[in-house]
């Protein structure tokens, strides 16, 4: 608990002043944690005998979120470029006697795609007007779900939400989750309003909320299938506690992109 504990703490010290300051420090962080986070999933397939391209998944999702960061109209270029770099690589790897060369091919599009493309969304829900305000908004809801669903499950869980991807997860925890990941927008919206001036009501706040509550935990049993398939409890052990960074942004994706929708296309 004391290492788990110091370990949040020196992350937070690092995270929270990124967030604030936003623009090159919050690109940093988030392309920091993406890009470990990239490492983690390959190594994770490479358990299974699968051969994805380690330098060029990485190097493509950091490509990507720097596309999307200070780019932005050459990012669908940019992705769709690193597309058919990967297949060009696989087909030679096919032709250099690998059999799986089209599985891995599947294996790296999925990285690049899932962790460079979908989780620049964490940029561009930050770099939104007052981005600040709407990233604390959705991934503080997001926390309070996520936090709320371990405290009641692990307490009161007895139906199992997801028995071959995450056994210990409970209906009775996933519902309390969104419970309280609703309120928890409800409060924050009310919050942010009052001190950062955010235009929110507390209604769109819990319809932002109830979003952050219900999807994202998707993003955790779609990590879990990663680490399922291979065998591992965690995605590393990089954070003493806390396993690795994959583990980490798992409902900070959905969240992510979730949010900036939710709130481009509905609430501003």
């Amino acid at each position: 608990m004391l290492k788990r504990t110091l370990a949040a703490i020196l992350l937070a010290a690092v995270s929270i002043p990124a967030i604030i300051f936003g623009n090159v420090p919050y690109f940093i962080v988030i392309a920091a944690f993406l890009g470990i986070a990239t490492w983690e999933y390959v190594r994770i397939f490479r358990i299974v005998n699968l051969s994805p391209s380690m330098l060029l998944t990485v190097g493509s999702v950091l490509f990507l979120l720097a596309a999307r960061a200070f780019f932005s109209a050459l990012a669908p270029a940019a992705l769709t470029l690193l597309v058919l770099i990967a297949m060009t690589f696989h087909l030679i790897a096919y032709e250099r006697g690998r059999d799986q060369a089209a599985t891995d091919f599947a294996v790296t599009l999925g990285g690049i795609v899932y962790l460079g493309w979908i989780g620049a969304y964490l940029l561009d829900l930050r770099n939104l007007d007052d981005g600040l305000w709407w990233l604390l908004l959705s991934l503080g809801s997001v926390w309070i779900a996520d936090s709320a669903a371990y405290f009641v499950g692990s307490r009161f869980g007895r139906h199992r939400l997801s028995p071959r991807l995450s056994p210990k997860k409970s209906w009775e925890g996933y519902w309390a989750g969104v419970f309280f990941g609703t309120l928890g927008g409800v409060g924050l919206a009310l919050l942010w309003h009052a001190v950062g001036g955010l235009e929110v009501t507390w209604w769109q706040g819990g319809v932002l909320g109830l979003v952050m509550s219900v999807f994202p935990t998707l993003g955790d049993l779609g990590e879990s299938m990663f680490k399922r398939q291979a065998g591992v409890k965690d995605s590393s052990n990089i954070i003493p506690g806390h396993g690795g960074f994959l583990d980490r942004v798992d409902s900070w994706l959905w969240g992510a992109v979730l949010g900036y929708y939710l709130i481009v296309w509905f609430i501003r």
